[in-house]
Formats: structure tokens, sequence, C-alpha cells
């Protein structure tokens, strides 16, 4: 750790502060590591914590693309899912929409993975990386911004180190102590309802298809993953999703099975089910001077469309592309006047994203009549008009907006290696 004590000298001074090493911190130290800039990354829990973690996520092309830029994919791709196709269904409606690759023009609509093969990526990728000081497990205490740096105030190991830095990027979480501590107001809500994750082994296979599949409680999502093993993210009212959470395993496994009216055939549970809150959120700000936001630090959204992760990994490629262009041309990396070029790149993006997820939930998440029967014609709609799909396509798939400088074509993940089979 850092061997700092009164009697020691200085504090350590770096360029740029990462607090939080999830996979948005690591994925904004990898894309840095190489500019000659001197990054720390802190930590609160030890280096390894995120490889016990088994929550798996949809990963967008738009990702693909920026974990292929960071060099990191050929590691990845052999251990996710590929999926071909997306399947759309309202209730027990018979019209059921099936999004392919040739609807946007690609080769794939997107990948799934695990936590800990991202995770893992990453840290083998930042292996040996001089300009990374690791400082973990270790707490921020105190933030103290001056003109042109920020003093941290670290608990380690139950002593008191400091550290100075030119800029503090926050990924430290939805409740972020930087940014409720530097004062930045957010705006959003909770939601009415709660989600109750699990991995799944299905008798039948799960074809390589992504499913989303909304109910009047909430929409019901279905990640395949490999060795024919799903991740599920059931989307109900807070009194029904834990209901699901405690109720026998077997009474669980027969919802399930009547949810996907034995397309799938019987279901076996793979560890324990997990429940969370679901909200929105977007901060006031994402930058002050010396200090940037990113990942659900800066916004969080409503888990239909498996889009929180991705807008995370856009924001840190968007935010290392400003940084290294700053850096290169002698501009100080932690001013407002550049940082606010990130929260311009991001913010807007970002909200689109949270409006739409907004919008998927509440729109197909009630039972009023006209909105039952405008959705249901909307489905059967995207079924025979090619561009309601390309448009939803764009938007799911992260292929909408500003293309960071690290997702160029030359990395595209379809070049990198072949499809896997799960």
């Amino acid at each position: 750790m850092l061997p700092h004590s009164p009697a020691s000298p200085p504090p350590a001074q770096y360029d740029l502060t990462i607090v939080g090493g999830g996979i948005i911190g690591l994925t904004l130290a990898c894309a840095l590591k190489d500019t000659g800039l001197k990054i720390a990354l802190i930590e609160a829990k030890p280096r390894e914590a995120g490889l016990q973690f088994r929550r798996a996520y949809a990963i967008t092309l738009m990702s693909g693309k920026i974990l292929a830029g960071l060099g990191v994919w050929d590691e990845i791709l052999p251990q996710i899912t590929t999926f071909q196709q997306i399947r759309l269904a309202d209730e027990n409606h018979p019209a059921i929409v099936r999004l392919q690759p040739e609807d946007l023009g690609s080769e794939e609509l997107g990948y799934v993975g695990e936590h800990y093969v991202i995770v893992r990526a990453l840290l083998n990728r930042l292996e040996g990386a001089e300009s990374i000081t690791w400082i973990c497990p270790a707490d921020v205490q105190e933030a103290e911004y001056e003109a042109d740096r920020v003093t941290l105030t670290l608990s380690i190991a139950g002593e008191t180190h400091t550290v100075q830095t030119r800029l503090l990027v926050a990924a430290d979480g939805s409740r972020s102590p930087l940014r409720e501590a530097a004062g930045i107001q957010t705006k959003g809500w909770q939601y009415w309802q709660s989600c109750i994750t699990a991995v799944i082994r299905p008798e039948k296979p799960h074809g390589n298809i992504a499913r989303e599949h909304f109910w009047s409680s909430g929409p019901f999502a279905t990640l395949p993953l490999p060795g024919n093993r799903c991740q599920i993210v059931l989307t109900a009212p807070h009194a029904e999703a834990k209901k699901w959470l405690e109720v026998e395993e077997s009474e669980f496994l027969a919802e399930l099975e009547r949810r996907y009216s034995g397309q799938l055939g019987k279901i076996e549970l793979l560890g324990d089910r997990l429940l969370f809150p679901v909200k929105l959120m977007q901060s006031d700000r994402y930058t002050l001077s010396r200090l940037a936001l990113v990942g659900d630090a800066a916004h969080c959204c409503h888990p239909v469309g498996g889009q929180g992760m991705n807008l995370g990994i856009r924001d840190a490629a968007a935010l290392a592309q400003v940084i290294k262009t700053a850096y290169q041309k002698g501009e100080d990396v932690g001013s407002l006047k550049v940082l606010r070029r990130y929260e311009r790149w991001r913010k807007l993006e970002n909200l689109t994203i949270l409006g739409f997820t907004d919008f998927l939930d509440r729109f197909f998440s009630n039972t009023v009549p006209p909105i039952v029967f405008v959705r249901r014609l909307g489905l059967q709609a995207m079924n025979v008009v090619r561009p309601m799909r390309f448009l939803a396509l764009k938007l799911m798939t992260g292929m909408s907006g500003r293309v960071p400088m690290v997702a160029s074509d030359q990395h595209s993940p379809a070049k990198t290696q072949s499809h896997p089979v799960s």
C-alpha cells in the first residue's frame, strides 16, 4: 500500500485517481494505462473480489467493440454467449417479435457474459502496467478540492494515508459517497418494482436467444449463458418480488415454467435467488473542477433491455478519449473546461436510454386497456415494418450516438475471433 505517515515524505502524486475497481473503473484504467498518465486505482475490497461475483450482463455490440479496442475481447469472447436473436413478447398475446441480425445489418445482436469473466480479462490487461498503482483495500475518508489538485484522505488497514491527484474519477456506484460529498444533486425515483435474479438450466436448449417477455407485473428477461444456462431477471412489484424470493424452490420453478409455457422444458435452479430494488437516477452534473462521475455514480436506469453496465462502459471510453486528447495537447486534464467535453458527450445520450427504458417499463407494466391495445398493435407492426426494428435495435445495441475512437471498425469484435458455441 502507500507508505505514508506523518513522518513520511509528502503524499503520493497522481495525474488521475479512480475510486472504484469494478468493471467501469477497470475499463477506464485499461483505456488510459498507456497514455503516460500516472494513475491510482482505489478500491474498498481486495483486488480479486470481483472474481467472486456471479451476476451476468447483456453486453451490447458497442461495448464489445470498446472491449475489443482495449485488447481484452479475445479473452472474453470464448467464455460468453453470442446471441443471434432477441425475442419480444407481451404476456400471453400471440404476437412475438423476433429481432434478427439482418434487421440491423450486423453479424450478431449482442452477448451475455458473467461479471467475473469481464473483470478477470480487465485485471489481466492491467497486470504489470507501470502507470497503475493499486491502493486496496482502502476507503476514502475525505476529498479536499483545491484549484490545481484534490487531496484524498484514505483509511488503509486502520491507518490514515494521503494522496494527491489532478483529477478524481468517481466510479463508486449508485450511492457514490464522492458524488454526495461534492454536493452534486440527482433527479429520479425508485420504481414500484424489485428484481429477482437467478441462474437456471433449462431442459431444452436455450438456442442462444435473448428473451424479453413483458408481463403486467414487469419485464421478465432471459439471457443465454454458456453451458445451456440462463440468467433470468424477473421484475415485479416489491411484495410479489419478495414472495418469489422466499417461496419454496419448487414453487418458484413452477412459476418460471408457466411463464415459458413449456418452451424450455423442466427448469433447474443453479445457486441462490437474489433481490434488488430498481431506480432511475440522473445526476444534475457529471463533472466539477477536478471531479468526473462515471457509470452508476452518474446515472441508473431500469434493467429492462440490459443497458446499465453498457452505459458505464461507454462513459469510461468517452472520458478516456477526452482525457487522452487533452493530455496530448498539454491541457490540464482536471480542469472543468476539459471535463465538460465529457459531460456534453454523455449526459444527453444517457438520458435518452434512461427515458427509453422507463418508457418500456411503464408502457408494458400495466393493464390499462387502451395502452394494452396500442402496445400489442405496435408489436404486430414491428413484425412487418423493418425501420421500426432497425431503430429499436440501434438503441438496444448501443449503436446510436457518438462512437468512441477505441470502438473503431478496426477493433470490431467480429474480426477478433469466431463466435463461440454455448
